[in-house]
């Protein structure tokens, strides 16, 4: 949800652990997929309704995606994947322009369908459709050069947030980056939304889960020119810390010796 709505509920910090606790009684990731289900399988849809800001979203990803291929040890232009990519919006308009190839990853086969229509002009830059959640998705080892991931990830609890970024990790190549653009709350707290069955998390929420999963935040940036009446927007440029660095390669060094 890209709004902030009476029918959000908020959960202080210290009540995180009962709100994932809460959220699993409620069925969370079955209830998120039903909520999909009576989605249009539209921009509109996908944005919540606000379908007039894709070009906003899209000019500002382009952008903070420049600044990546700026860097010192920037990210090759060979493979991206599109995480939780709905209808293809952020792969047509985005991605495509440029990586060599783009995986999709969406668990809603309307959406993949309809994907796949809207990118016909330009399919043989596209790899792999995936049709999974993405706490089910578990990237290929050292394919991708930029994972990106958009207005997704509050449909995932925290652990399963974090297991996932380690799973990013190890489908990274080498300076590749982990890009997170999501919606961050106001206040300090964590706001469950009833409706479509997601997390909206504090700008701190965030940090300290990079953390947890041995993420180093290499770049961020608000996303500019929203409506107000929408939640802020952050983007997060993401790579392996030290420790979890050596802990790859290790795993490396383990699986060539067998």
């Amino acid at each position: 949800m890209l709004t902030e709505e009476i029918m959000t509920q908020e959960i202080d910090k210290g009540d995180a652990e009962k709100c994932h606790e809460d959220c699993n009684a409620k069925l969370f990731y079955s209830d998120a997929a039903k909520y999909w289900e009576n989605v249009p399988a539209t921009v509109n849809g996908m944005l919540g309704g606000f379908g007039f800001i894709s070009h906003i979203d899209i000019d500002g990803s382009e952008a903070f995606l420049k600044t990546l291929f700026t860097l010192e040890n920037p990210p090759d232009k060979n493979y991206a994947v599109d995480c939780g990519s709905g209808i293809g919006r952020i792969t047509k308009n985005l991605l495509v322009k440029h990586f060599k190839h783009v995986d999709l990853v969406e668990q809603n086969s309307k959406f993949l369908n309809t994907a796949k229509k809207s990118l016909s002009s330009c399919s043989t830059r596209i790899g792999e459709y995936y049709p999974l959640g993405l706490q089910d998705f578990c990237a290929a080892p050292r394919k991708y050069d930029v994972i990106w991931c958009q207005w997704v990830l509050g449909h995932l609890r925290d652990d399963d947030l974090v297991d996932f970024f380690t799973k990013c990790m190890n489908g990274l190549k080498e300076n590749g980056v982990l890009v997170v653009k999501e919606n961050v709350t106001r206040s300090d707290y964590v706001e469950f939304d009833t409706e479509d069955s997601s997390i909206t998390r504090p700008y701190d929420n965030f940090k300290s889960l990079f953390k947890k999963a041995h993420l180093e935040c290499i770049r961020e940036q608000k996303q500019l020119r929203m409506p107000g009446i929408l939640y802020p927007v952050f983007m997060f440029a993401l790579r392996p810390s030290k420790t979890l660095l050596a802990h790859l390669a290790l795993q490396t060094t383990d699986t060539s010796s067998i």
